[in-house]
């Protein structure tokens, strides 16, 4: 999904992989800071022959602007979210896969084989997948949290100790979620709903962060975060007492993915690097490193169970996770949310 406190301690390495790597490399590979192995470039040589130059985006918007720029030429794989992938293939900017081409496919999850973006996983790779929900301090909150109401409408105890995501569709997410509607609400006057209790909400709030917020639970800052599940496990990494859970009205499933690009010039061993990815044990790497779910069933099967154990959301079946509501590309309804977003932070 993103890099954080835990992958921080990783992103020192992969800079220096990055610098350190001949620009004639086989392949160039874009992804978020930390959220694969530093020592990747070396793994995948020493089992393919085949050199990799890594450079990081920080956003999906980020690097969706230079391929849109470029129309994906000088990147070969690309790590993007699902409504974005699917921005992609709509553009004819990605190389189609199949079970031939990326024969590890077969490792998925038989859910993660039929997801709604991209039923056969024909053009994506679902490289990590989790939700959103509310990670809090169970010391320090009554009870347990059980609805978006808890955000929005926090009680008298909780108000100035809260915090919401920033981005756009999950802050708008927990809006209309909280509102009974769908986090892909299209809808100008459902959006204008949500828009209008985010605005109410806002004056109860401690901030809104997308990168501290589970450091601000560690601390007692906040008492109670909308957080992405794997974040929460940072705070969870340093503090027992906080918790996670999905809101009884549901949440988002949230999916990153791997895409080929059109452009490339090397798809051959493009391939091979997805397929690398797809083993179970380099796969495992993103689970037990970065406490993200990933949708790869012997490499989750193949972790500590002590780990499952410690980090509760760890253990999330892949059926319980489809049953949340996958995040899907808006089309001009992007714009919308964007602009409710502007207005909701600018509001006094």
């Amino acid at each position: 999904m993103r890099a954080s406190k835990k992958i921080a301690g990783l992103v020192g390495a992969a800079m220096l992989l990055q610098a350190g790597t001949a620009l004639s490399a086989d392949l160039v590979i874009s992804n978020w800071a930390g959220y694969m192995a530093p020592d990747i470039a070396e793994t995948f040589k020493a089992a393919t022959g085949l050199t990799i130059e890594v450079v990081n985006h920080a956003t999906n918007e980020e690097i969706m602007g230079k391929l849109m720029a470029s129309q994906g030429k000088g990147f070969d794989v690309v790590f993007v979210s699902s409504p974005f992938a699917h921005i992609l293939n709509g553009q004819g900017l990605v190389e189609p896969l199949s079970d031939a081409t990326v024969p590890n496919l077969a490792n998925l999850y038989p859910e993660a084989r039929k997801l709604a973006y991209d039923p056969g996983n024909t053009y994506a790779v679902p490289y990590a997948w989790g939700t959103t929900g509310l990670c809090y301090r169970s010391d320090l909150v009554k009870g347990t949290p059980d609805s978006w109401a808890s955000l929005l409408a926090p009680t008298d105890d909780l108000k100035g100790k809260v915090t919401m995501l920033a981005t756009d569709r999950w802050l708008m997410g927990a809006g209309l979620l909280y509102k009974g509607f769908s986090v892909n609400e299209k809808d100008p006057a459902k959006i204008e709903e949500a828009k209008t209790a985010l605005i109410a909400a806002k004056k109860t709030l401690l901030a809104y962060d997308d990168t501290t917020f589970y450091s601000k639970l560690v601390s007692a800052e906040a008492s109670l975060v909308q957080a992405w599940d794997g974040w929460c496990n940072y705070g969870i990494a340093e503090n027992d007492k906080i918790k996670f859970v999905v809101p009884k009205e549901g949440s988002d499933l949230w999916i990153d993915t791997m895409v080929i690009m059109k452009n490339s010039e090397k798809k051959e061993a493009a391939l091979k690097f997805v397929n690398y990815i797809l083993e179970a044990k380099n796969h495992a790497w993103a689970a037990s490193n970065i406490f993200y779910k990933v949708p790869n069933k012997p490499a989750m099967e193949s972790l500590d169970p002590a780990l499952i154990a410690q980090y509760p959301n760890m253990g999330m079946t892949p059926a319980e996770l489809v049953g949340y509501e996958e995040l899907q590309d808006l089309g001009e309804a992007q714009r919308d949310y964007s602009k409710a977003v502007s207005e909701i932070k600018a509001a006094n």
